[in-house]
């Protein structure tokens, strides 16, 4: 029972590591780490449900909706309720928004830069996070 060979510890530190390299990155854009990954999936798909933004980054919706808002304020989104479900919200870029993905476009290559491995690893290691992203649901 050492710490240094339990998976939980080593994901730990590798995500605070990781994380750090994004932080400033992300600042010049003026997003954080989970903004950044709903401006991904807007950028990717134009639109999309909150239910769909909420499958596609495992997220809940009680987690998302402060994210959402504040990208909102932030003039990068709009929220609009659907005409044909009420209950259902869908989120759009605004032209700000979408001029954003511009700005972020040069962070995965910086951060690939900044990683200590190399293409194939860094696909090896995705490909084994998925894994295990997948395995718990």
């Amino acid at each position: 029972m050492r710490l240094d060979e339990q998976i939980c510890f080593s994901l730990a530190t590798a995500s605070r590591s990781v994380a750090a390299l994004y932080r400033p990155l992300l600042d010049r854009v003026g997003l954080t780490q989970p903004q950044y990954m709903v401006m991904l999936v807007l950028w990717e798909r134009g639109h999309a449900s909150i239910k769909e933004i909420a499958a596609a980054l495992q997220l809940d919706h009680g987690t998302l909706t402060p994210l959402l808002k504040r990208l909102e304020a932030a003039g990068h989104i709009v929220r609009r309720r659907r005409a044909d479900d009420e209950r259902s919200v869908d989120i759009e870029l605004t032209p700000q928004g979408a001029a954003l993905r511009g700005q972020a476009r040069s962070i995965p290559g910086e951060i690939n830069q900044a990683l200590p491995l190399t293409e194939e690893e860094s696909a090896t290691l995705r490909e084994l996070l998925a894994k295990l992203g997948a395995a718990n649901g």
